[in-house]
């Protein structure tokens, strides 16, 4: 029990020592959490084996492709990985090098030849190489069968002159573009994930209007800290799905009792007495 006690008793005087230096010099205060960009030099030996992605791109994408592809080059060489476009193909490949200098560049330039298939603009594209930033091409194609259903839902998301799209870039601070079966998103993990259900549930035949409102309620509840530890739902709408009527089934009619096997029928000279 002596000896618990002396050991408490020093944690205590030590952090009490840690407090009033941190006090003194506030700048000597260290930030364990904060994550520190990786910079060429922090790998101590170039990577062992070549890894490398292969992307298949549309052909009226060829075009717009041949005249970004310096700019994809020099971007590239930036983090040391080499590209090949290949038209006869319509391919387009990244693959590490020697001067490769950091592990995670492959996966980004993947993700990045990736939206360029996939229709981004190249300006949009670039920004998978920040930190803080993911992306995420989310298929819908295959969620309703029915073709014009699937048109109108599409077009539901996107909404009149773009305009529901917009509010959901603001609202879940990404870039989202709808191309044909998949939905490409650019942005924060959290935002990234609000895209994706908004984008499955239009599918589903659910407005993204009332997703759109959630989040709205949702980024001024969090401007006040007295609600940061509290519940929300109470503050959320709650949407009531309203079923279809169905047709009254018309009754059918009976169906009259029929013997299988018939009585005999008598003979005349009997029924005649």
């Amino acid at each position: 029990m002596i000896i618990k006690q002396n050991r408490k008793k020093r944690k205590l005087e030590r952090k009490n020592l840690r407090e009033e230096r941190e006090k003194e010099n506030p700048e000597d205060r260290v930030d364990y959490w904060k994550i520190e960009p990786f910079k060429p030099g922090d790998m101590p030996a170039p990577l062992a084996e070549e890894s490398s992605f292969v992307v298949l791109f549309p052909t009226y994408r060829e075009k717009y492709l041949r005249e970004i592809w310096t700019l994809v080059t020099k971007q590239l060489s930036n983090y040391g990985i080499k590209c090949v476009l290949d038209c006869h193909q319509g391919s387009i490949a990244v693959m590490t090098s020697r001067r490769t200098w950091d592990p995670w560049a492959i996966l980004s330039a993947r993700d990045f030849i990736k939206l360029l298939a996939r229709s981004v603009p190249y300006e949009q594209a670039l920004r998978v190489f920040e930190d803080g930033t993911a992306s995420e091409i989310i298929k819908i194609g295959n969620i309703t069968r029915n073709k014009q259903k699937f048109v109108k839902r599409r077009q539901r998301l996107i909404g009149p002159n773009g305009q529901t799209l917009k509010a959901i870039e603001l609202l879940s601070k990404c870039y989202v573009l709808v191309m044909g079966s998949t939905v490409s998103v650019i942005g924060p993990l959290a935002g990234i994930k609000q895209v994706r259900r908004i984008a499955e549930d239009c599918m589903k035949n659910i407005h993204p209007v009332y997703h759109i409102k959630e989040l709205m309620i949702k980024k001024e509840l969090s401007k006040n800290p007295e609600l940061a530890h509290e519940s929300w739902d109470r503050f959320l709408p709650r949407f009531k799905t309203k079923n279809q009527k169905k047709k009254k089934l018309i009754p059918k009619k009976k169906r009259k009792n029929i013997l299988l096997f018939p009585l005999l029928r008598l003979p005349e000279k009997w029924i005649n007495k």
